[in-house]
């Protein structure tokens, strides 16, 4: 398998991953979707799903010189507005790295602030990934104080 392929199927993997834990959201009373828990930057189980996508959506829009940083409430109106949300990023995503040339060379983009910096797309996908498993640890410790656990074995799928 080539690097593009790679990068695109460590991608997947960590969406199947992270879409698990959206779902499981499901399984909550309305109301703990919203409430707030100490100790989380994100202190909502809602704010931790969107952040975690909203990021992706952000770093891919820097990659194609059209920094978004938007939050759309929409996005996060529901469980099914979050697992479309998931859904639009993760085709945006994989449609970048379909079509980008070069995934390992640095190119200057404009970040938050209108700084300029050098980013290889590579670094940033792998960065996004990485990012959704740190709210998913941060999902899991949630759920866990809201008596919903995750159940055991859910990790980025090795086969």
């Amino acid at each position: 398998m080539d690097s593009r392929a790679l990068l695109i199927d460590f991608h997947d993997r960590c969406h199947e991953t992270f879409a698990r834990y959206i779902e499981h959201a499901r399984g909550l009373p309305a109301e703990a979707l919203d409430r707030p828990l100490d100790g989380f930057g994100y202190n909502t189980v809602r704010l931790q799903l969107q952040h975690g996508i909203g990021a992706q959506r952000y770093w891919v829009s820097v990659l194609q010189g059209a920094m978004d940083a938007s939050e759309d409430e929409a996005d996060a109106a529901s469980v099914d507005a979050l697992s479309a949300f998931r859904e639009r990023v993760c085709e945006m995503t994989r449609a970048y790295l379909a079509t980008e040339p070069d995934l390992a060379a640095a190119r200057e983009c404009e970040v938050w602030g209108g700084k300029r910096v050098p980013l290889a797309p590579v670094h940033v996908i792998e960065r996004t990934q990485t990012h959704l498993f740190h709210h998913m640890g941060q999902l899991a410790a949630m759920y866990r104080l809201l008596d919903h656990p995750i159940p055991d074995g859910w990790d980025y799928r090795l086969v």
